[in-house]
């Protein structure tokens, strides 16, 4: 028998719905504007009667593709080839940006004099489980960009300067660690993520759309 909605745990119960709804909106069984509906109401309740009944009325069921696209767009890119140990970022009265599909070092070293420094980690190939990015940041401003499924852990001192971390900490204990860790001086750190889950979903569902058009 299996166990009744109420006593399964949420998360669990939240994922196979918004499997459910992006599999029918990516066969056109609902309008994007109802996809997009049920899907807020699907992240943001707490309640698994409320999260199940948002795909009463669908059809559909997840399948085999379904499971292997999500698990290309979705996971993390790991390679078990391991890039360079140590990696530098230097900046000085100018600014760089590291984006697209990057292989990361084990420790990043980041100084920046009167600069600008965008580290994206969005597309990037993670070789080690843990990174470590150690800076050094005077009159300078830094943006770091993460995926929403790695852990990150900030640990900064700051002189008349701040790190805004608006990053998650709560990925998977396999996923990767990134250790952000350094001296801002009359400078700003900002942590984010670039894309949001909902943002991830709706990109998701839209691909698979036009594949099935």
């Amino acid at each position: 028998m299996s166990v009744v909605i109420e006593d399964r745990p949420i998360e669990s119960v939240r994922e196979e719905v918004i499997d459910q709804l992006i599999m029918n909106y990516s066969h056109g069984k609902l309008s994007h504007e109802a996809f997009e509906r049920r899907l807020d109401k699907a992240i943001e309740s707490q309640c698994n009667k409320e999260i199940s009944a948002l795909v009463e009325d669908l059809e559909l069921t997840v399948d085999k593709n379904y499971v292997e696209e999500k698990k290309k767009d979705f996971s993390v890119n790991y390679s078990h080839d391991k890039s360079e140990k140590l990696d530098y970022i230097i900046n000085i009265f100018g600014g760089s940006s590291r984006s697209g599909r990057w292989h990361v070092a084990k420790e990043i070293r980041v100084f920046s004099l009167f600069s600008g420094t965008d580290i994206d980690f969005s597309e990037a190939i993670f070789t080690h489980p843990e990174v470590t990015i150690r800076y050094f940041s005077l009159f300078s401003g830094t943006n770091i960009y993460v995926p929403e499924d790695v852990n990150v852990v900030s640990k900064s001192f700051c002189i008349f300067g701040g790190v805004d971390n608006n990053a998650p900490c709560n990925a998977s204990p396999d996923a990767p660690t990134i250790v952000i860790e350094g001296l801002t001086i009359f400078s700003g750190v900002d942590i984010s993520i670039k894309r949001t889950m909902k943002e991830k979903f709706v990109e998701f569902a839209d691909s698979l759309k036009k594949m099935f058009s």
